[in-house]
C-alpha cells in the first residue's frame, strides 16, 4: 500500500512529504540548510508549534533562534524551565511571587518574593537544575482547556495573576503547557523540547537575579550583561509607582477598568508624569543649565514631553527657546547614503556640527545669532527666522535624535548641558511569568500616529521597524547612560486606550503579505485588554501624541 504524500511550499521550493508528518521531522531532515537551530514554523504566515502536523499545500517557512519570531520562543521556553526549576528548588509555600520584571541589557530582571533569601548557592542549584532539564530533552506539552477550569488551577498553583488574567479572558477554552509536572500558561507558541535551549546564564543583580540569553543577532554566543544602572533605577522607580497603584498586571488593569476606577488611575498616573517632568526642571534650573538636550528611541513622546518640560520651566522663571536639530542638517547632496542608496537621515554625520556648536557657542556669549531652517523640499539650509539672542534668564531646548553624543555638542562645556533620555519603557506585564516588552507599546504608538498623520498603514509600518530599531541601537542606546536625567513616558493604561485604534489598522495586513504574523501577533496581544474610551485620555497626555486631540499637538 502507497504511502500518501501531501505537497507544499518549503521557503520557495516544493517539497513532498508523507501524511500526517509533523513540522518537528521535517525540521530534522532540512536542519543541515539552516546555520542555527529550527525552533517554530510558520505555515501561510502563522507561527506554529512543531508538534503540528504539515498542512496540505501551505506555505511553510522556519524559524531560527537567530529570527526575531524564534527568539521569542526561546525566551518562553526558558522561562518554563527556569520557573520550574525555582519551584523545585523552593518550596511553594515559602513562595508568594516570582515575576520576570523587565529587560535590562541582555538580561531579564526577576524577583522571588516571599519566605525566600536569594543568595549565590541557591542561584547555582537551580541553574543546575535548568541544565538537567535541558540534557534530559524533556517535551513541552500542551492542552487545551476549558479557561474557567484554568483560572481554578492557577488559584490553586498559587499563581493569582494568572487567574485574574483569566478572569477576563473572553475566550471559553485556552491552551496550558506541562513541563513534566510543572503547569503554566504561556502567551505564544513555545519550543518542542527543552535540548534546544542550551545557552543561558543565571547572575545575582541588585535584590533579584538576572537570567542571560543570547541575543539574536548571534544565538550561540553569551553575552556580558553590562547594565545601565541610570535605568535600572528608572524601571524600579516605574514599578514602584505601579506597586502603589495596584495595577502591575493587565489582569489587575481589566479588574480597575470594570470597578470604574479608570478616570482616577488615568489622573493618577498622569499626575506622576507631572512630577517626574517638575522634578527635572527644577534639577536643570538648580544647575543653571543653558542647554538642554533631549533623545530618545522612536515614539517616546519626546516632542510632547518638551513641551511639558517648557512649561515647567516657565513655572521657574525661565524662558525656553526650542531649537530643532533638523535644521542643522548638511544640504542634501552632502548627506551620507546608506547601504541602500537612500539618504542616511539618522547619522551624526547628516548634521552640520560645526555649524551647530559655532551658533551655540556665540549663543551662550551672548550674542545675536540668525538660526537656520532646512528645507525639506530643496534639501537645502534657509535663513528666514527672527534673530536670536539668549537673555539670561533663556535656555535653548534642543530635540534630537542625537542629543545625549557628546559629539553632536563638542565644542559646549559640560557644565552648561543638561541631557534628558526618554523612553517608554512599559512594567505593565501580561502576569508575573509573560513580560511586555518594552517595544511593544512604542511600535503600537506609532502604527497609530503614522496612519493618523502620514497615512501610513500598519504594514508599512511594520516593515520598516526593525530598520528604526537598528538605527536606534546605533545612535541612541549607547549614550543612554550618560543622561543627566531619565524620564519614563510608559503609561499604566495606554494599551487599553490604543486598543480600539490599533486593532482595525492590524487587521488590514492580509495573509499575503510579510507582516502579516506580526499583525496577528499584536491583535492577539491586544486581545487581553479590555478597551477604555479614548475621549477620557487627559488632553496634555503624552499618549495624545499619538491618538490625536491633544491640546499640546493636536
Amino acid at each position: 500500500m502507497e504511502t500518501e504524500t501531501i505537497t507544499i511550499t518549503l521557503e520557495k521550493e516544493t517539497v513532498a512529504c508523507k501524511k500526517g508528518m509533523t513540522l518537528y521531522e521535517l525540521s530534522r531532515e532540512y536542519q543541515k540548510n539552516y546555520e542555527y537551530p529550527i525552533i517554530v514554523a510558520k505555515c501561510d504566515g502563522v507561527i506554529r508549534e512543531l508538534y503540528h502536523e504539515v498542512p496540505q499545500d501551505a506555505h511553510v517557512e522556519f524559524c531560527t533562534t537567530k529570527d526575531k519570531d524564534g527568539a521569542r520562543v526561546y525566551f518562553r521556553g526558558i522561562s518554563m524551565i527556569l520557573l520550574k526549576a525555582i519551584y523545585k528548588e523552593i518550596p511553594r509555600e515559602n513562595i508568594e511571587r516570582v515575576s520576570f520584571e523587565f529587560c535590562l541589557d541582555t538580561g531579564y530582571f526577576c524577583r522571588i518574593d516571599g519566605a525566600v533569601e536569594m543568595n549565590e548557592e541557591l542561584l547555582r542549584r537551580i541553574e543546575m537544575r535548568m541544565r538537567k532539564y535541558v540534557a534530559k530533552d524533556i517535551p513541552f506539552e500542551k492542552k487545551v482547556i476549558r479557561t474557567r477550569d484554568a483560572g481554578r488551577l492557577f488559584e490553586e498553583l498559587h499563581m493569582h495573576e494568572k487567574g485574574k488574567l483569566m478572569q477576563y479572558r473572553k475566550n471559553s477554552r485556552m491552551t496550558v503547557y506541562h513541563l513534566g509536572k510543572f503547569t503554566d500558561y504561556y502567551y505564544g507558541a513555545m519550543p518542542y523540547s527543552t535540548s534546544i535551549l542550551q545557552y543561558f546564564k543565571l547572575d545575582l543583580f541588585e535584590d533579584g537575579f538576572v537570567f542571560i540569553i543570547p541575543k539574536s543577532d548571534s544565538p550561540v554566543t553569551m553575552p556580558e550583561f553590562s547594565p545601565s544602572m541610570k535605568q535600572y533605577r528608572t524601571l524600579q522607580e516605574t514599578n514602584e509607582w505601579s506597586r502603589k497603584l495596584r495595577v502591575s498586571t493587565v489582569g489587575e488593569l481589566n479588574q480597575e477598568i470594570v470597578s470604574g476606577h479608570m478616570q482616577d488611575l488615568m489622573l493618577t498616573q498622569e499626575a506622576l508624569h507631572e512630577k517626574k517632568i517638575g522634578d527635572i526642571a527644577v534639577q536643570i534650573a538648580e544647575r543653571n543649565c543653558r542647554i538642554v538636550t533631549i533623545a530618545g528611541p522612536s515614539s517616546s513622546g519626546k516632542t510632547t514631553f518638551s513641551y511639558r518640560l517648557s512649561t515647567q520651566l516657565k513655572t521657574l522663571g525661565l524662558k525656553p527657546h526650542p531649537i530643532a536639530l533638523d535644521d542643522y542638517f548638511v544640504n542634501r547632496v552632502d548627506t551620507p547614503r546608506a547601504e541602500d542608496g537612500t539618504y542616511n537621515y539618522e547619522c551624526l554625520e547628516a548634521i552640520d556640527t560645526r555649524q551647530f556648536n559655532k551658533d551655540l557657542g556665540m549663543l551662550l556669549q551672548g550674542q545675536t545669532v540668525q538660526l537656520p531652517t532646512y528645507n525639506f523640499v530643496t534639501g537645502c539650509r534657509e535663513y528666514d527666522k527672527e534673530p536670536l539672542t539668549l537673555e539670561e534668564n533663556e535656555i535653548l531646548v534642543i530635540e534630537g535624535i542625537h542629543g545625549l553624543n557628546d559629539k553632536l555638542t563638542y565644542a559646549i562645556p559640560k557644565e552648561n548641558k543638561f541631557k534628558i533620555y526618554i523612553s517608554a519603557l512599559t512594567t505593565l506585564n501580561l502576569d508575573g511569568h509573560n513580560r511586555i516588552p518594552t517595544t511593544e507599546g512604542r511600535l503600537l504608538r506609532r502604527i497609530i500616529r503614522d496612519a493618523r498623520t502620514r497615512g501610513n498603514s500598519a504594514r508599512k509600518t511594520i516593515s520598516m521597524w526593525n530598520s528604526v530599531r537598528a538605527g536606534e541601537t546605533l545612535n541612541i542606546f549607547p549614550f543612554q547612560e550618560q543622561a543627566d536625567a531619565m524620564f519614563n513616558s510608559a503609561l499604566i493604561y495606554e494599551l487599553a486606550a490604543m486598543k480600539l485604534y490599533a486593532d482595525p489598522l492590524l487587521f488590514q495586513v492580509t495573509p499575503d503579505c510579510p507582516e502579516y504574523s506580526e499583525a496577528q501577533r499584536l491583535l492577539k496581544f491586544l486581545d487581553y485588554f479590555i478597551p477604555i474610551d479614548p475621549h477620557d485620555v487627559p488632553l496634555n497626555s503624552i499618549l495624545r501624541e499619538f491618538i490625536g486631540g491633544g491640546i499640546l499637538l493636536g
